[in-house]
């Protein structure tokens, strides 16, 4: 709660400007050097060699896997969103995704064209009117705000199979994470590698395209404001990150 009331220290309208809430730069900064170094030394040539080893098809199942088992969480967050139907959806993909979809390696609801589902607590309390808050740089995860924060806190308690503290051997939803994590770092590595190692200030760099992308995913549900502020840069390629695995996630959206 302490942290959801530092949220509230953003001016209400800054986000909707879009303007950067960044206090804590400093930390931040010292924080992204870290995440640069364990990408450098670790993550990149592991994601590298994992897409190089393991066949593209192979990687597409365990990217399906991981969004599969994130479902159970992502129901708990449409209920808490007061969204009945999506979180019908999101049960629905999970009973079909994880039996006729063997397991959840494959994604035959996409087939059966029902509706996609991608939430997260962070955009729960969006709904519930916590604003963004700061912008922070977690230790091993990346961009954030202190409001998504909270909702990766919370996420990796909400669903029932991610994550437990008594037996790490479970904890099955946190390693096929870091597996689809892996998969989209080897898959848009020169992207990525654009952002981290090619731009002049990569940290600057990261923090406009996550605040860009994270804004413009929030902001698809309410038409209205959006249009006063952006132009909807998917209306004409027609593509959406949850039924296309190949598209960028680290694209700028905005981009023109």
């Amino acid at each position: 709660m302490t942290v959801l009331t530092a949220c509230a220290s953003q001016p209400a309208d800054q986000a909707a400007r879009g303007e950067t809430f960044d206090p804590y730069e400093g930390t931040n900064r010292s924080i992204h050097k870290f995440n640069l170094g364990v990408d450098r030394f670790l993550f990149r040539p592991a994601s590298k060699g994992y897409v190089k080893i393991v066949p593209d098809p192979m990687v597409t199942s365990f990217n399906n896997f991981a969004e599969n088992i994130s479902l159970p969480g992502q129901a708990v967050d449409y209920l808490l969103q007061g969204n009945p139907k999506q979180m019908g959806n999101a049960l629905l993909r999970f009973v079909i995704n994880m039996t006729v979809g063997g397991a959840g390696l494959s994604s035959p609801a996409d087939e059966l064209n029902l509706p996609p589902v991608d939430t997260d607590f962070g955009e729960t309390l969006h709904v519930w009117g916590f604003g963004e808050g700061a912008y922070v740089e977690l230790p091993l995860y990346g961009p954030s705000t202190t409001r998504d924060a909270v909702g990766v806190v919370v996420n990796l308690f909400s669903n029932p199979i991610n994550f437990t503290p008594v037996r790490p051997v479970d904890n099955i939803g946190v390693y096929a994470e870091v597996v689809r994590r892996m998969g989209d770092r080897g898959r848009f590595s020169d992207t990525v590698d654009s952002i981290l190692y090619d731009s002049a200030d990569s940290y600057a760099q990261a923090r406009l395209i996550f605040l860009q992308n994270r804004r413009f995913e929030l902001a698809r549900d309410d038409e209205d404001a959006y249009l006063g502020l952006y132009t909807d840069p998917y209306a004409e390629i027609g593509t959406d990150p949850v039924r296309d695995p190949y598209l960028d996630p680290y694209e700028d959206p905005y981009a023109e």
